[in-house]
C-alpha cells in the first residue's frame, strides 16, 4: 500500500484533526542567488495553538513536496526551505490521532508515512533548508533533520525531542539522524536525558551550540537573515563544516550513559528509552534505511503499548484537565489580591513568600515570633532572588523590585491590616494553627482570605472558632515549592464560593496545578503515600529486611524508593501524618514503632552512603525491633498495591475528589509519579489490582489503554 493510501486511511480514523497546510511561495534570494521555494507550515490558528502533523497535514506536506520536486527537476528553483507560522515551527505528531489507533498496522503506517514524506526532502535535486523560527518539537525537529542545512532563531523558547517522556521514540528520523549529525553522546542528552528530566527544553543558543543548527539569528529578522545566509551557502561563499562523528568507543560509552540515565529514572519499568537507545546504538553504522525501519517497528510496538496509552492519558491530565479544575466556582467571584501575608518565616514560609512575590508581583510580608526568625526568612528570599540574578533569570532592576516587595514584621496588626490573602505555614499542630488564625482574623480586612498550608489537619476544625470561618481555605503546597506544580485546594465545611474562587485565581497566577479536594485527613497525595509507605514499614517491622522492602516498588519505576521518599519527607513529618491518619482510620493506617524510635533519636536519615550505595545506618538498625515474618519483594509489592487500590476507592466513595483522574493528576504533579503509570489508577487497572481489591476498575476500558 502506498504512503498516500496509508495516510488516507489514517485520516479517516481521525476526522477531528486540526489540519496544517504546507503553503509554497517563491522568492528571489538576495545577491542574485536564484529563485527559491519556501514551504510554510501553518494550521491557520495563532501561536497558542501550535502546528501539529496529523495524517491530512502530512498529505498536505507531501503535495507541497510534489510541487517543489517537479520545479527542482526542471531547474526552476535553486533550493527549498521549510519554516513555520509566527512563533511556531511545528510541534510534531498530533497525539490525539495516536490515541484513536486500534491496530498495529495503523500504528506502523504512522511511522512509515512520516518517514516516506520527510525522506523526500533529503532526496530533492536541490539543497534543502529548515528555518527553525519558533517552537519545534518531535516531528517538527525531525523535518529539519532531513534537510541539508538548518538555521535557528535565538528567540526559540522550546526545542526538543520529547517522545521518550511520553512513552514513544523519535520515530521520524530522530533516533537515526541526530546521532549521525551531532554524535551519540549529544544525541543521548537530547533524546534520553532531557526527555526523562521532565521534558527539559532547549533554547535557540543550545540548539546551535549542540550542532543541530548550522547558523543562529535574532528573532526579529530571523527569516530575512536566514535567506541571506542561504544565498551565501548556495553561491559557495559560506561552506558549512561539521565535525567528524566519533563512531568508536565513544559511541558505546554514550549508549551506556543513556542506559544508566534510563535505569535511574524509570528502573526498567517503561520500554521507550531502551528502544530509543537500541536504535541509537545501531545507528553507528550510518545505515539510514535500517535505522528508519527500526524506528517504524519501535513506534508501532510502543503506540500499541499500555505505557504509551497511560502516558498520553497523563499528558492530557496535565495539559487539559489541570487547566479547568473540576468543581472550581465561577472565576468572576474571585476578589483581587494586592497584598499577601505569610505567618511564619521558616523554610516553607520563605519559599511561599518568594513564589507569591515572583508570580503575583505584590507586596508580601512575613511575620514570626522573634526578629531573628523574621530576618532569616526575609534574608532567605533575598538570597534566592540574588541567585536568580546570577543565573540571568531576572535582571538587576527586576531583582531590586522583587526584594523591595518582600519584607518582615513582628506586628501582625501592622503587617496584615491591608492584606487580601494571608497564608499560615507554622507548626503542624491544631492548637497552634487555631491561635494563629484567631490573631490574624482580628487584624485583617473583612474580605481577606485566610489560607492554611496544612498537610493533613482538618481545615474545618481549624476555622471552627473564628467569627468568619467561610473565608478559610486549605492551600496545600508540595516541597520543593518551586518545583512541584500541585496545589491541593481544600474546601472546608463553611468555605464560601467567593473565598474558593479567589484561592483558585491565586493558584492560577502562581502557575500551579490546582485540584479541589474535600476536607478529609491528609487530603489526596499524603493519604495515598502514607498508606503505601505504611505497608512497607509494616513489612519491615514484621521482619522483612529493609533493603528487600525498599526494592519492592522498583518495577513501577517510581521517582524514588519508599525509604528515600521517607528521608525526603522527613521521618518526623511522615510519623506525624501517619499519626493523624491513624487517629482517623485506625483499621488501615498504622504507626510504626520503629519509625517512632528513629524520630525520638533525632535521626533524619535511615541510610548511609559510605560505600557509594545506600546501606541501613547501623545506629538506625540498633533502634529497630523486628518480628520474624520475612516477606519477598513480590509480597511487599502486592500488599502496597492492594492498599493503594483500597484507599483510592475509599477516597472516591467519600468524595475527596471528583474522579479517579484527579487522584492521578495529584500524584503526577505533587509526587512526581511517572507518566507511564498514568499516575496510578491505569496501572492498577491493567494489573488487575483494582478489580481484585475493589471489585471494579477505576477507569473505563480504553481511557488509558488501547481502545477495543
Amino acid at each position: 500500500m502506498s504512503t498516500a493510501e496509508l495516510l488516507k486511511g489514517a485520516a479517516e480514523l481521525f476526522p477531528d484533526e486540526v489540519v496544517t497546510t504546507a503553503h509554497v511561495r517563491h522568492l528571489d534570494l538576495p545577491q542574485g542567488a536564484g529563485r527559491f521555494a519556501l514551504i510554510t507550515l501553518d494550521n491557520g490558528l495563532d501561536h497558542t495553538k501550535p502546528t501539529t502533523l496529523g495524517p491530512q497535514s502530512l498529505v498536505n506536506l507531501d503535495k507541497a513536496i510534489d510541487q517543489v520536486e517537479a520545479e527542482a527537476a526542471k531547474g526552476e528553483i535553486v533550493g527549498v526551505g521549510v519554516t513555520g507560522k509566527p512563533f511556531v515551527f511545528a510541534v510534531g505528531a498530533d497525539l490525539k490521532g495516536v490515541e484513536v489507533v486500534r491496530r498495529r498496522e495503523d500504528a506502523l503506517a504512522i511511522g512509515r508515512g512520516g518517514h516516506d514524506i520527510f525522506k523526500r526532502l533529503s532526496s530533492l535535486a536541490v539543497p534543502t533548508f529548515a528555518y527553525y523560527n519558533g517552537a519545534a518539537m518531535g516531528g517538527g525537529v525531525e523535518i529539519g533533520l532531513h534537510c541539508a542545512y538548518r538555521t535557528v532563531s535565538r528567540a526559540i523558547p522550546a526545542f526538543s525531542l520529547p517522545e521518550v517522556f511520553l512513552g514513544l521514540v523519535p520515530g521520524w528520523g530522530g533516533c537515526t539522524l541526530l546521532p549521525n549529525l551531532i554524535g551519540a553522546d549529544r544525541a543521548v542528552s537530547v533524546i534520553i536525558e532531557n526527555s526523562l528530566n521532565q521534558n527539559r527544553q532547549l533554547k535557540g543558543e543550545q540548539v546551535y551550540e549542540l550542532g543541530i543548527a548550522d547558523a543562529i539569528f535574532d528573532g526579529a529578522d530571523f527569516l530575512e537573515q536566514s535567506l541571506i545566509w542561504t544565498a551565501s551557502v548556495l553561491r559557495g561563499e559560506i561552506e558549512v563544516g561539521r565535525p567528524d562523528v566519533d563512531r568508536g568507543e565513544a559511541w558505546d560509552q554514550a549508549v551506556a550513559r543513556g542506559r544508566g540515565i534510563a535505569d535511574s529514572k524509570v528502573h526498567g519499568a517503561a520500554p521507550a528509552a531502551y528502544r530509543a537507545l537500541d536504535i541509537i546504538a545501531a545507528a553507528r553504522n550510518g545505515d539510514l534505511r535500517q535505522g528508519f525501519a527500526a524506528e517504524d517497528e519501535a513506534l508501532a510496538d510502543l503506540i500499541m503499548s499500555d505505557e504509551l496509552r497511560s502516558g498520553l492519558y497523563a499528558f492530557n491530565l496535565v495539559n487539559k484537565r489541570a487547566k479547568r479544575p473540576v468543581g472550581a466556582p465561577d472565576k468572576s467571584l474571585a476578589r483581587p489580591v494586592t497584598k499577601v501575608g505569610v505567618v511564619g518565616a521558616g523554610l516553607m514560609a520563605s519559599q511561599l513568600a518568594l513564589l507569591f512575590a515572583r508570580r503575583l508581583q505584590v507586596p508580601v510580608v512575613l511575620t514570626d515570633v522573634d526578629q531573628e526568625r523574621v530576618d532569616k526568612g526575609v534574608g532567605y528570599v533575598h538570597g534566592e532572588i540574588d541567585k536568580l540574578l546570577l543565573k540571568g533569570r531576572v535582571d538587576q532592576d527586576k531583582a531590586n523590585r522583587l526584594k523591595a516587595l518582600v519584607t518582615g514584621s513582628l506586628d501582625k496588626s501592622e503587617a496584615f491590616a491591608d492584606a487580601d490573602f494571608v497564608i499560615e505555614a507554622v507548626f503542624e499542630e491544631m492548637g497552634v494553627k487555631q491561635q494563629v488564625f484567631a490573631e490574624v482574623e482580628a487584624v485583617v480586612p473583612e474580605h481577606a482570605i485566610l489560607a492554611t498550608n496544612t498537610s493533613s489537619l482538618s481545615v474545618t476544625e481549624m476555622a471552627s472558632k473564628l467569627k468568619h470561618p467561610e473565608r478559610v481555605v486549605g492551600f496545600h503546597f508540595f516541597n520543593p515549592v518551586a518545583v512541584l506544580p500541585l496545589l491541593e485546594i481544600v474546601r472546608a465545611e463553611r468555605t464560601d464560593d467567593a473565598s474558593l474562587a479567589t484561592a483558585f485565581a491565586v493558584a492560577k497566577s502562581l502557575k500551579k496545578t490546582a485540584v479541589l479536594v474535600k476536607d478529609a485527613p491528609a487530603f489526596v497525595v499524603n493519604r495515598v503515600l502514607t498508606r503505601f509507605l505504611g505497608e512497607v514499614l509494616r513489612s519491615i517491622d514484621e521482619g522483612t529486611p529493609v533493603e528487600v522492602a525498599d526494592r519492592a516498588l522498583a518495577p513501577l519505576g517510581l521517582p524514588m524508593s519508599p525509604i528515600v521518599l521517607l528521608e525526603l519527607v522527613g521521618p518526623a513529618v511522615a510519623h506525624h501524618v501517619a499519626g493523624t491518619l491513624n487517629a482517623a482510620f485506625p483499621d488501615r493506617f498504622g504507626v510504626s514503632e520503629n519509625l517512632g524510635r528513629v524520630v525520638e533519636a533525632g535521626k533524619r536519615n535511615l541510610y548511609v552512603y559510605d560505600s557509594g550505595k545506600p546501606e541501613l545506618d547501623p545506629e538506625v538498625a540498633a533502634l529497630f525491633g523486628t518480628g520474624d515474618t520475612v516477606l519477598t519483594e513480590e509480597q511487599v509489592r502486592e500488599r502496597a498495591l492492594n492498599a493503594i487500590a483500597e484507599e483510592i476507592r475509599l477516597m472516591l466513595d467519600e468524595g475527596v475528589v471528583a474522579e479517579a483522574q484527579d487522584v492521578d493528576l495529584c500524584l503526577i504533579t505533587g509526587a512526581g509519579w511517572p507518566f507511564h503509570l498514568g499516575g496510578i489508577t491505569p496501572y492498577l487497572d491493567r494489573e488487575g489490582v483494582s478489580e481484585r481489591v475493589t471489585g471494579k476498575r477505576f477507569l473505563e476500558p480504553g481511557v488509558a489503554g488501547v481502545p477495543r
